[in-house]
């Protein structure tokens, strides 16, 4: 199945081996250690912003994360660190599936280029 993001249902065919063009989203800020770039695909953007799809990905560094609304994320390639605020920490790697609740603050570290398929709702 190729991709297609004109269809009546916006899909992507391996999202891990993406090789179609991706959208600059710009540096992290705030940034802890390096300087983490992002780039990515909408797959739909609803009323409001809410629901929001998408394929994320975020080249390595360190920065203070807040998660505004519930989010999921599957990490489909590279390596990251989550850490809570509270110390609690997550490894992720690829296959990772993580809910991040809507309030949900710490850092991310990426030690390895990333991607995931998100729903940030």
């Amino acid at each position: 199945m190729p991709t297609r993001l004109d269809s009546s249902a916006p899909h992507l065919n391996d999202p891990a081996g993406y090789a179609g063009p991706l959208r600059d989203w710009g540096h992290q800020p705030d940034p802890i250690a390096g300087h983490s770039k992002s780039d990515g695909i909408l797959l739909h953007k609803g009323p409001g912003g809410q629901p929001e799809v998408g394929l994320w990905q975020c080249s390595p560094g360190t920065w203070p994360l807040a998660i505004p609304r519930d989010e999921v994320c599957h990490f489909v390639s590279g390596r990251a660190t989550y850490v809570h605020e509270s110390g609690e920490r997550i490894d992720i790697s690829p296959g990772t599936l993580v809910l991040f609740p809507a309030g949900w603050k710490g850092t991310c570290t990426v030690h390895e280029t990333m991607r995931n398929v998100y729903m940030l709702s």
